[in-house]
């Protein structure tokens, strides 16, 4: 592009050829570990001669690339808004991650990211993801490809014979590239004892129960989930890896299967033509490609853990029309004043339909990428957009978002109803979650459809 040369640098792992640009300098697709299908992955080794880091890495193979004709309208939704005109490429050795620095930097914060998409899906380097924003305001940013659907969170007697512990490779993942960012960082100018973990739906997730296991304590500082903090349902936490067994033997089944090496040496198009065929023979699938109780990554189950997580500086954000947006507002403001927390409530509506401030929607201002979106979007989102980025920015620097220019972000409290910075129309200040608004967003619009 335009303004952009190569740029060479040595580290710890080799020697790699990046991109610097006008804002920040760039290394994509980075591998920080590799692992064979269903196995947990081993850090990566050095590579011999330059690296190019100059283009992302590939993904995860993941359903919606096999079968997206067939899923459910948001996902299309979600194509248009996120993934609309790339060019992704897919394999099993996709454990990569994407860097964008300051020039010159030293000893600057570090936000680690990680994608949501249900622990189903997601690619490190969707529109929304340009770390040159935070670049620009002093911040290491790092987005991680890690392992999902039945790639990411398979469990088998075979594992637990073998390594102890199954299921959970996405989580171990994810953890993974933390420690990678911790030995490496420091190399692109980052401070590995300042890290903030961010992310999004299934990553806030994610996040959340890296959150609940002493073990992490010290790996990072603070924590930025969006529309993904607290302890959700019942229904939906994670269950013993012993209890998801069965499923994945009937998945086996289905597939025509009959050992574990089998489906390890299956083609892709068998597992994934698999996972359609058990959408349909069972209405639970989805709660199988999800992280469970393995005694190592999460101890124990979530509504015990939740109660003692590492004490950290935590900021949560909820959207006017967030899956299950009630929901979401109540267990996040709920931890939120459990833990100290700062908290924002999103209710600029997405112009150009009529999908309001839906699930993911403040992707977009809370990366500075506005301009890379269809839609027309107008001078109180790009307002609105530059705050949310400062704000996170000043987050991952000291744990306080607050800052000079900014309207006054105050901590959740210990009252009834929980203090929100209120992100609306007509500007940003405290106040409080609508929960008629998010109820009847929920009841009448839903998900979003394209």
């Amino acid at each position: 592009m335009q303004g952009e040369r190569k740029i060479v640098l040595n580290t710890g792992c080799g020697t790699m050829q990046g991109v610097e640009t006008a804002r920040c300098i760039r290394f994509m697709g980075v591998p920080f570990a590799r692992a064979e299908r269903f196995a947990y992955a081993e850090p990566a080794e050095r590579w011999v001669g330059v690296f190019d880091a100059t283009k992302p890495g590939p993904a995860c193979p993941q359903n919606r690339a096999v079968h997206e004709h067939l899923e459910h309208p948001t996902r299309r939704f979600y194509k248009r808004e996120y993934r609309e005109g790339q060019d992704f490429t897919y394999d099993e050795d996709c454990l990569n991650l994407n860097i964008y620095a300051p020039k010159d930097a030293k000893n600057a914060p570090v936000i680690v990211y990680f994608y949501g998409g249900g622990f189903d899906s997601g690619i490190n380097w969707e529109s929304p993801f340009d770390g040159s924003a935070l670049a620009a305001r002093g911040i290491v940013t790092v987005f991680v490809n890690y392992r999902v659907g039945i790639l990411g969170y398979l469990c088998h007697e075979t594992l637990k014979a073998r390594y102890g512990r199954e299921g959970n490779f996405g989580l171990d993942d994810q953890l993974q590239a933390i420690r990678w960012v911790r030995a490496h960082i420091g190399e692109f100018g980052g401070n590995p004892e300042n890290i903030t973990l961010m992310g999004q739906s299934a990553g806030a997730i994610s996040i959340q129960y890296l959150c609940l296991n002493p073990r992490n304590e010290g790996l990072f500082r603070r924590a930025i989930m969006m529309s993904g903090a607290g302890k959700f349902p019942e229904f939906s936490l994670p269950k013993p890896a012993e209890q998801a067994r069965a499923y994945w033997l009937q998945f086996m089944e289905t597939a025509g299967c009959k050992t574990f090496d089998e489906l390890k040496s299956a083609s892709l198009d068998t597992l994934f033509d698999t996972v359609e065929k058990m959408k349909n023979i069972r209405r639970d699938a989805i709660y199988y490609t999800m992280p469970v109780i393995d005694g190592v990554l999460l101890k124990g189950p979530v509504d015990r853990l939740i109660k003692t997580p590492l004490a950290i500086d935590y900021l949560i954000g909820y959207t006017n029309n967030d899956m299950f947006a009630p929901v979401m507002a109540w267990i996040g403001n709920h931890y939120g004043k459990q833990n100290g927390a700062y908290l924002y409530y999103f209710d600029l509506n997405a112009p150009g339909d009529d999908n309001r401030a839906f699930h993911s929607s403040d992707l977009r201002y809370a990366f500075g990428t506005l301009d890379l979106s269809w839609r027309p979007y107008g001078a109180r989102d790009y307002e609105a957009s530059e705050q949310l980025v400062t704000y996170l920015a000043n987050f991952a620097k000291s744990g306080d978002p607050n800052g000079a220019g900014l309207p006054v972000w105050e901590k959740a409290g210990h009252g009834l109803r929980a203090h929100v910075l209120h992100i609306a129309p007509k500007g940003t200040k405290m106040g409080h979650a609508h929960y008629f608004t998010l109820l009847k967003n929920m009841l009448t619009k839903g998900d979003p459809k394209a």
